[in-house]
């Protein structure tokens, strides 16, 4: 994702993957709901001319700037929005934007917010322990960090961070309480843990803890999940990058759920959910980025890609069955109607 605002140097991860999972047409209408610097939404314009539109949402107020400029040669096919994308459903309708034919959602950190030496996303820099993805949000990675208490401190780096050492280094932060800053944390947490493990370094598990509390990060996804699929018209394309192991897990558990007709317990003795599958899984297997873009973007190589595809629900495929059916046509010749039975294989698509 990202780029700085001097000089764009973030290359999108997997775009040739992304523009064939979302199936981009011409005159198709789209939505990227973490923008960014606009890499992926200027792809996608690309390749839905003429005639595309495409809605770019981002909590981060400098992303919108730099998409902005980049996207400016679109002209009104671009309609750009600063919030945060779990409020997407009404972003949509402000904008009179749905059905649309593609949602993508990129995750994780851009490489804006990673260099940026103010953030506090990363250790890197040494500055204020911030970490909001957006100046208007109230809880800090500061106010975490010496308010919580050690048993919820312990709980977040433990569960959002998957840190084997999150006791030991919530009691340590709480001793070196008042905490302030990005290399203060790290080297509290370096002192504690070593210096290295492997090729990454003690403190990032933590640091991916507090950002993604800070943001309500894995809540947002969960709900705007929800919405997505709301916001797709018929054989539309849900799209999600993800980069933790935790993300992806929503994404997978949410993709499987809604490609079920049925989500009872196996226990259960008889159906009484009333689900209808939505969604039709279109990669069983996740896609990676290539060895080759690894190598040119070393940040691809956590990026895990995976893609649905809207199907008629059972209800709604009875109700198209019912209308075709019952129309009234000149020399019909029933169910053996070629064109009909078309219509009915169509109708049929949803495993």
């Amino acid at each position: 994702m990202g780029e700085t605002m001097l000089a764009p140097t973030h290359i999108p991860v997997m775009v040739k993957e992304t523009i064939e999972a979302l199936n981009v047409q011409p005159g198709g209408r789209y939505i990227d709901c973490t923008v960014d610097g606009g890499g992926h939404a200027a792809a996608i314009l690309s390749h839905s001319a003429p005639g595309g539109q495409l809605l770019g949402i981002d909590a981060d107020p400098e992303a919108i700037k730099i998409a902005s400029n980049r996207l400016a040669a679109y002209g009104s096919s671009v309609r750009l929005a600063n919030e945060n994308f779990v409020n997407l459903s009404a972003i949509c309708y402000r904008y009179d934007f749905s059905p649309v034919h593609g949602i993508l959602f990129d995750l994780g950190l851009s490489s804006l917010q990673l260099d940026s030496d103010g953030r506090g996303f990363s250790f890197q820099h040494d500055a204020p322990l911030d970490m909001r993805f957006s100046p208007g949000q109230k809880i800090t990675a500061a106010d975490i960090v010496n308010t919580y208490s050690e048993t919820d401190l312990e709980r977040l780096i433990r569960t959002y961070g998957e840190e084997s050492f999150s006791r030991q280094i919530a009691h340590r932060i709480v001793e070196a309480r008042p905490i302030t800053t990005t290399l203060q944390l790290a080297q509290v947490i370096a002192q504690l843990v070593g210096q290295r493990r492997g090729k990454i370094h003690p403190a990032t598990r933590t640091f991916h803890a507090l950002r993604i509390a800070v943001n309500q990060e894995l809540e947002n996804l969960a709900s705007a999940l929800e919405q997505a699929i709301k916001l797709l018209g018929w054989q539309g394309r849900l799209v999600v990058i993800s980069y933790h192991s935790l993300e992806d897990r929503i994404v997978k558990q949410f993709m499987r759920r809604e490609a079920k007709d049925c989500i009872c317990p196996p226990s259960a003795p008889a159906c009484v959910c009333q689900h209808n599958a939505s969604l039709r899984i279109l990669n069983k297997k996740v896609i990676t980025p290539s060895p080759v873009e690894v190598q040119v973007n070393p940040r691809s190589r956590s990026a895990r890609l995976r893609a649905a595809e809207l199907v008629a629900t059972r209800d709604e495929q009875y109700q198209i069955i019912e209308g075709l059916s019952t129309k009234k046509e000149e020399k019909s010749y029933g169910w053996r109607r070629p064109t009909l039975l078309k219509k009915l294989r169509q109708a049929f698509l949803a495993p």
